[in-house]
């Protein structure tokens, strides 16, 4: 059996019960392969999903997340928190009083897979899924990384 990351204080596996159609062990002297899954939709399982082996009971293409609901865009604006992002979505609210448009943003928390590599500027797609915590109902799906930027992605304004 090949080793697995583990940085967590307790012993991950994955769940042999539900899931992605478990495999386990394929035959004698043949190594231990992880299941990984398609979430549909039109999105790519990632290379690091595939070959990674770390263990990440949230990651919709590993685990029994489902995305369901709202797909999104927005920017990486705080990446601080052990697998959790903050992304920025901003967008336009149109005041008929004045007929004019004003800018508004709301800022989501969504679970990073390992599988993704998401720096402060990024621009990432971001499905809905089941509670994962308190405020984390999103899940990361693709990634798309920022050219250089001058400033701070928190103060930009950019539509999708």
């Amino acid at each position: 059996m090949e080793k697995t990351e583990q940085t967590e204080k307790s012993y991950q596996k994955q769940d042999k019960n539900k899931g992605c159609g478990w495999k386990g062990y394929l035959s004698k002297g043949v190594k231990f392969r992880y299941c990984k899954k398609s979430i549909g939709l039109g999105f790519k399982i990632p290379r690091q999903a595939k070959e990674g082996l770390w263990v990440d009971k949230k990651c919709p293409f590993t685990a029994d997340v489902s995305i369901r609901g709202r797909v999104l865009k927005g920017i990486v604006i705080s990446t601080k928190m052990k697998r959790t992002i903050i992304v920025r979505r901003n967008y336009l609210h149109f005041l008929t009083k004045y007929q004019r448009f004003e800018k508004r943003h709301t800022n989501i928390a969504a679970h990073c897979s390992p599988a993704f590599d998401v720096k402060e500027g990024d621009t990432v797609t971001i499905g809905q899924c089941r509670p994962l915590a308190k405020t984390v109902r999103f899940n990361v799906l693709n990634c798309e990384h920022a050219k250089l930027l001058t400033s701070t992605p928190r103060k930009i304004f950019r539509i999708f």
